[in-house]
């Protein structure tokens, strides 16, 4: 078993001050054209108020409306700050383009070139010396946290994160000259769903989960 010290994330202060900012912007929104966006259902309850249901990561979640609030649908707790933020962020910015079914790196994102080195180094980098070559512990963990296997790569994974953003990992077997290698894509319409912040932080989130999954 290889001891890994936990990867470093992105400080996710800066995505989490504008809360209330965000809940402001979407005052007066339409839920039903919002919900025709996010790919999510909206449920009326009385005139005037109701709420989304929708998955994030496999946790089912509920956000009313129009207050903006995310709590989980089984324990009925209120989200911390950083899944509202991104809840909001995702309330916010999606427009209802299609996916493009197009991987892209992250390094492709609006402004991704900037932050793409500190992005590898806390997800693909980290991923690759905690599997280093075995990739059977690999697969294990992905299909522990329910991937679906697709054929890029040797092998490779897509996890969805909220009803329009999908995830990928690639894994790339090593050999005698040159390390194994994992890298976390994202679809080429990933910008019309959130901002390059947020999928920063997805891709740390994920990459602990895969990390931790390997020891189940």
């Amino acid at each position: 078993m290889t001891n890994q010290t936990a990867p470093a994330s992105p400080d996710p202060g800066r995505f989490t001050r504008r809360i209330d900012e965000l809940r402001s912007d979407l005052l007066g929104a339409d839920p039903y054209v919002l919900a025709e966006k996010t790919k999510t259902t909206y449920h009326p309850l009385l005139e005037g108020r109701g709420d989304f249901r929708l998955a994030l990561w496999e946790r089912q979640m509920v956000v009313s409306f129009p207050e903006f609030v995310a709590r989980d649908v089984t324990t009925q707790k209120v989200s911390g700050p950083m899944e509202q933020a991104l809840l909001l962020y995702y309330f916010n910015i999606s427009d209802g383009v299609p996916l493009a079914r197009r991987w892209i790196s992250f390094s492709e994102l609006p402004n991704g070139k900037f932050y793409n080195q500190a992005f590898q180094g806390y997800t693909g980098r980290y991923l690759a010396r905690a599997f280093e070559n075995d990739q059977q512990s690999f697969e294990h963990a992905a299909k522990t946290l329910g991937g679906e296997a697709y054929s890029l790569g040797d092998v490779s994974f897509s996890f969805r994160a909220l009803p329009c953003i999908p995830l990928m990992v690639v894994f790339w077997r090593g050999d005698d000259e040159f390390p194994s290698s994992i890298q976390i894509l994202f679809d080429a319409a990933a910008s019309h769903y959130l901002p390059t912040d947020a999928y920063a932080i997805l891709g740390s989130t994920l990459t602990r989960r895969l990390a931790a999954a390997k020891e189940l």
